[in-house]
């Protein structure tokens, strides 16, 4: 069942991340923050496509959201007049969008919902059809939003008053359909009277903490230092940091985490200095088919965005480059996860599977 939205969260969502507008998607092009706040109709699959692919639309539940919503996109624009031919039109566009982008679980989660809905309507008016995909794309967006407040709850537990809290990367209203997952629980507790202060990682290459995270929190008053990211290390010899916390894009059945590139070299500092590193994502991130976090395919990004910034050559022409999206931060350094079903501590593969059968 879901819960009342909170209303103190209006103006953290102000404009919203992702919305459908009666007929197309309009999202915040988040290639263009913090300098310009765009926002970006979407009213193709291909378009749709295209702002996952680039990261106009990003953060593991937010694509979620946005592949649903793709889907719809795809069988609007199908003038197929058959069930079996408005199938195939359905079926290749989820593929499509399934395509974009293989770390983060929540796309194919969400598309497979899509799926379901096909599945259960087999045989339906072409006009039934697209009306149910519509519904099951904004009852995926609403649940993301009502498990954002969830998760929030769940990790003010864990957060002291006078917190100086590390982030990593964005996992936060601009990440999701709601308030965030990491940065969920720092609103939450900011908003509960808790006195933090954020430090933000700058997370090359694309700077999500930089450009988006600090955007987030210094539009909601919260206090947030920005620092290099090779700075974590010296800003814990210095005692200045309570816990870290981050989202995820997939969690393995033993809570091997993959997150945005650098994640892991946070948790080995936070182990070295006993601060505690927490995660905190939704329970549809959780993939129970891969046993660890060597199943989870790891994203290669182009070489441009290691070698350019603003159209700024950094390195020498043809340089080759190492770029992965993401890296896995083994379990054993994770103090513990927060989702919206409650808060999981080691030994993972035991909370995590109580909590799947919770559900």
């Amino acid at each position: 069942m879901n819960e009342p939205a909170a209303d103190w969260t209006a103006a953290i969502l102000r404009p919203p991340t992702i919305e459908w507008r009666g007929d197309h998607a309009a999202l915040i092009d988040q290639t263009l923050l913090p300098g310009e706040l765009v926002i970006l109709e979407v009213r193709t699959v291909e378009e749709m496509a295209e702002a996952i692919g680039s990261l106009r639309i990003r953060g593991a539940p937010a694509i979620g959201v946005a592949a649903a919503y793709g889907a719809v996109l795809g069988v609007q624009e199908s003038t197929a007049g058959e069930p079996d031919a408005l199938r195939a039109k359905i079926e290749q566009t989820i593929a499509r969008l399934r395509a974009t982008r293989p770390t983060a679980v929540n796309l194919s989660w969400a598309l497979d919902r899509m799926a379901g809905v096909l599945d259960r309507q087999a045989g339906a008016p072409p006009e039934q059809v697209k009306q149910d995909l519509l519904e099951e794309a904004l009852k995926i967006h609403g649940e993301d939003a009502q498990l954002c407040l969830r998760i929030g709850r769940h990790g003010d537990e864990l957060i002291p008053d006078e917190a100086r809290i590390l982030t990593h990367c964005n996992a936060g209203r601009l990440a999701t359909g709601g308030i965030g997952t990491a940065l969920g629980v720092i609103y939450t507790a900011h908003h509960g009277g808790k006195r933090v202060c954020v430090y933000a990682d700058e997370t090359r290459p694309l700077l999500q903490g930089a450009r988006l995270t600090a955007w987030e929190l210094t539009r909601a008053g919260i206090p947030v230092t920005l620092l290099c990211d090779n700075a974590a290390g010296r800003l814990m010899t210095e005692g200045k940091v309570d816990l870290a916390l981050v989202g995820a894009d997939r969690i393995a059945a033993n809570g091997d985490v993959a997150n945005k590139i650098g994640t892991y070299q946070v948790a080995v500092l936070c182990h070295r200095h006993e601060i505690p590193f927490y995660v905190a994502a939704p329970f549809s991130t959780l993939d129970l088919t891969l046993e660890d976090g060597d199943g989870i395919p790891i994203e290669e990004r182009g070489a441009g965005e290691i070698v350019e910034i603003s159209g700024r050559c950094l390195a020498p022409p043809g340089i080759d480059v190492f770029s992965p999206a993401f890296d896995v931060t083994p379990a054993g350094l994770i103090t513990a996860i927060v989702t919206d079903r409650g808060v999981c501590r080691p030994p993972y593969r035991e909370s995590l599977s109580q909590l799947a059968d919770s559900g």
